[in-house]
C-alpha cells in the first residue's frame, strides 16, 4: 500500500510522517516499521527527510526517548497534538499499533507515547489511546484471513480488544477478502 502512496501526486513537501510504533532493535534491523517505511515509502515519495521523524528506540533510556518524541509530536502536531491521518493494522490477537493484550501502557492516559512490556520477543514505543484518539482521521488496513474474527470484533466495536478502544467515528477500515470472510 505504501508503494502505490509513494507514486501518487501529493503535497510531499508539507507532509510530516511520524510512526505509530517501533519495536526496540537496532537500525536497519529487518523488523523494525521504519526499515519497512523506508523501503516501501521513503524511498520512492519525494519527502523532505527533515520531516519524518522516527521513534528513537535504540535510546538507552528509553522512558525518557519516549517523552522527547512526545515533544516532537506537540511541536509539529499542537499541544495537544493533533494528528491528521493514522493508519493502523490490526492484528489477530485484536491488536493495533503496540497496544497489545495485558500490557500495562493499555491504561496510559496522561502520556502520547510510551513504551510496552516484551511482545513476541521486544519491548515497543507506541502512541497511546490519547493520541491515537484525537486524530482527525483514522486508516485501517487489515489483511489476511487470520484477522477475520479480530476484524469482526472490531466491526462490532468490542471494547475488550485493543483496538477496539479506537475512536470510530472518523475510521475507515479497508480489508481484503480474505480478511473480510463471510462479511
Amino acid at each position: 500500500m505504501l508503494g502505490v502512496l509513494a507514486r501518487e501526486d501529493l503535497p510531499w513537501d508539507s507532509m510530516h510522517i511520524v510512526q505509530v510504533d517501533e519495536r526496540v532493535a537496532p537500525a536497519q534491523h529487518p523488523g523494525r516499521n521504519l526499515t519497512h517505511l523506508r523501503d516501501s515509502l521513503l524511498a520512492q515519495a519525494p519527502l523532505r527527510p527533515e520531516h519524518i521523524y522516527a521513534m528513537p528506540v535504540e535510546s538507552a533510556e528509553l522512558e525518557t526517548a519516549a517523552e522527547r518524541y512526545a515533544r516532537t509530536l506537540q511541536q509539529i502536531a499542537g499541544v495537544p497534538p493533533v494528528l491528521d491521518l493514522v493508519h493502523l493494522g490490526l492484528g489477530p490477537d485484536g491488536h493495533t499499533a503496540s497496544l497489545v493484550p495485558g500490557d500495562p501502557v493499555l491504561h496510559v492516559t496522561d502520556a502520547d507515547v510510551a513504551v510496552t512490556g516484551v511482545y513476541q520477543g521486544r519491548r515497543r514505543m507506541t502512541l497511546t489511546y490519547p493520541i491515537l484518539n484525537r486524530a482527525r482521521r483514522i486508516l485501517w488496513l487489515v489483511t489476511g484471513q487470520d484477522k477475520v474474527t479480530a476484524l469482526a470484533r472490531l466491526r462490532e466495536g468490542d471494547v475488550t480488544i485493543p483496538a477496539g478502544r479506537i475512536q470510530r467515528a472518523a475510521a475507515l477500515v479497508l480489508a481484503d477478502q480474505a480478511a473480510a470472510g463471510p462479511l
